[in-house]
């Protein structure tokens, strides 16, 4: 567990792990909700269509995204999340108005361009390796399908690495202090293999609360990442992130995102 580092030059759009940052040919930030020109609920940096977002302002936000961490805007790959396991191998932009297609992590072995994963609660994971980067988004049901294992395997292949020379950065998501469920998450994600020590917070009361970060570290243990790290920040109770279980199915979306530099 970590906190955030927050360079002065790309406050306050972008915080960062401390273990991508010294990640060499990378450059990486997981945004707030800070340094944008959405409005309303929406305030102020949206990366997401969402009810009354103008496109005007997701072309401006994501531009600026982009020139904080001195790439050049457009050059970006965006996904339609649905909660699966699906990878896709990204060769080149969507551009900030479309998709590359359905899935819940994005790897790409191309310089400059900008992969990014959506969350306002779900737990966005950075992974970098020599010659490639990867952008995930795991649910609780992309964690019980293992996405972050999937995107790890389609990671290495793609440059031809071990597990062990992945580094894997667990972004701000909802703590398990926070995130009160029902049993059927809380038995889906045993059935899936992880150990309740490994997702539980215990005793908060007479339901589940289930922290998705401690799962997603687990499974990137399992798998062999011997580098990673968790950003200990809760989307739930930080304002400076989007949440949807604090503020409701308008709020909008902050972004994980990685390139090759």
């Amino acid at each position: 567990m970590v906190a955030p580092l927050i360079l002065p030059e790309l406050a306050p759009l972008l915080v960062q792990s401390p273990l991508l940052a010294s990640a060499p040919g990378t450059c990486h930030g997981f945004t707030t909700r800070s340094g944008g020109v959405s409005a309303g609920p929406l305030s102020s940096l949206n990366l997401a269509r969402r009810p009354g977002e103008r496109d005007e302002a997701l072309v401006e936000n994501w531009s600026r995204v982009s020139r904080a961490l001195g790439l050049a805007p457009g050059q970006l790959a965006l996904m339609s999340q649905v909660h699966g396991a699906e990878v896709i191998r990204a060769s080149e932009a969507s551009g900030p108005l479309e998709v590359l297609g359905q899935a819940d992590a994005l790897i790409t072995t191309v310089p400059g361009l900008l992969l990014a994963t959506r969350a306002a609660d779900c737990v966005p994971i950075l992974l970098a390796a020599p010659g490639g980067v990867a952008a995930v988004h795991s649910g609780w049901r992309g964690t019980v399908a293992n996405v972050v294992g999937a995107a790890t395997r389609e990671l290495c292949r793609a440059v031809g690495c071990g597990p062990e020379e992945v580094r894997a950065a667990v972004g701000p998501c909802i703590s398990g202090q926070a995130y009160e469920c029902g049993p059927e998450v809380a038995a889906a994600l045993a059935e899936s293999g992880l150990s309740p020590d490994d997702f539980l917070e215990r005793g908060l009361g007479p339901r589940e609360h289930v922290d998705l970060g401690r799962a997603v570290l687990a499974q990137l243990r399992e798998f062999g990442v011997t580098q990673r790290e968790r950003i200990e920040v809760c989307t739930h109770s930080d304002p400076r992130f989007f949440s949807h279980r604090g503020e409701g199915t308008l709020t909008g979306r902050f972004a994980g995102v990685i390139a090759l530099s």
